[in-house]
């Protein structure tokens, strides 16, 4: 017998979000819906599908380029380079939702993330990262964590390799922080 908790929450997510396996859905995994089921359109075109990183730690970073964080992406590449050979994947989602800090294209966001900062970790296209015309990603992040949404730009989601939120980081911990790099290495040691 199907708990009845489960079939709601999946006839809901059905209607809400159509991205979702509708197989899934009907067999009561949405409780199982974990970080990988997401992809985004990528900024250089194509997609970026984390079923392809299923395994690895995500830090999934909303951007933007004229913030006072901005700087971040420096310090997001360094975890980058420090991290990704050992499975790391860091995803930068750029989003003009906090004070219309990311007003440019494709073009500007290059400019901005690969010529100035040096960024080789995947890019995203501008999305929405709050409210109800958010992202699927960030309404379910949304979902599982409700009081640790994104306020600013550079707020920072860790998903562990079983596909779920680990830890989340405001926009003020910088990428180099400690606490960041403790979190990484402890998502990089789970099996």
């Amino acid at each position: 017998m199907i708990d009845r908790r489960i079939f709601v929450a999946a006839a809901l997510a059905a209607i809400v979000e159509p991205s979702y396996s509708r197989t899934a859905l009907a067999q009561g995994a949405v409780s199982r819906i974990t970080a990988y089921a997401f992809s985004f359109p990528a900024l250089a075109g194509g997609d970026i599908r984390l079923a392809e990183y299923t395994g690895r730690p995500l830090l999934v970073v909303n951007t933007a380029s004229l913030c006072v964080y901005t700087p971040q992406y420096t310090g997001l590449q360094e975890l980058w380079t420090e991290f990704s050979g050992r499975g790391l994947v860091i995803v930068g989602v750029p989003s003009n939702d906090f004070g219309g800090q990311e007003p440019g294209g494709a073009t500007e966001i290059t400019e901005t993330a690969h010529h100035q900062h040096g960024v080789t970790f995947p890019m995203a296209a501008k999305a929405v990262v709050k409210g109800p015309a958010a992202h699927p990603f960030y309404k379910w992040a949304a979902e599982a964590r409700p009081k640790e949404v994104p306020r600013w730009n550079f707020h920072k989601y860790l998903i562990g390799r079983d596909g779920y939120i680990a830890d989340v980081f405001p926009e003020s911990v910088a990428p180099g922080d400690t606490r960041v790099k403790t979190a990484v290495a402890r998502a990089l040691a789970a099996s």
